[in-house]
């Protein structure tokens, strides 16, 4: 009984330090990556260019919207080539606000498929 009672008692022991050992790592390789993020993007330049926004259009084919100093330039991006399309000027461009999001939420895009799948049931 006593062995019984030590061997369950070691087995948790056992598991909570595989998960404070697997929290640990978790956080660390968070962190890391975040750092090297920051330093790569310091590296990057002076800050005159940056990528706005981009479009993909086909696979390896996307439109960019580039800021280049005070100018915005629209290209087309290929596998081997790049097209600069137009200039935009920053009245041109529309920025979402912080509280909109770009992509739908999960959540509404699950609401949205039980719909479907209750439609097709009825």
């Amino acid at each position: 009984m006593l062995l019984s009672v030590t061997t369950r008692t070691d087995s948790y022991l056992q598991f909570i330090t595989v998960l404070i050992l697997f929290v640990f790592v978790l956080a660390a390789t968070y962190l890391v990556t975040r750092w090297i993020a920051k330093y790569q993007k310091g590296k990057t330049g002076s800050g005159n260019l940056e990528i706005v926004e981009t479009c993909r259009i086909a696979q390896n084919k996307y439109v960019q919207i580039i800021r280049a100093g005070k100018k915005y330039l629209v290209v087309a991006v290929g596998k081997d080539e790049i097209h600069m399309l137009s200039e935009l000027s920053a009245e041109e461009l529309v920025f979402l606000e912080e509280n909109q999001e770009q992509m739908p939420s999960f959540a509404n895009v699950l609401d949205r498929v039980k719909k479907m799948t209750e439609k097709d049931k009825d």
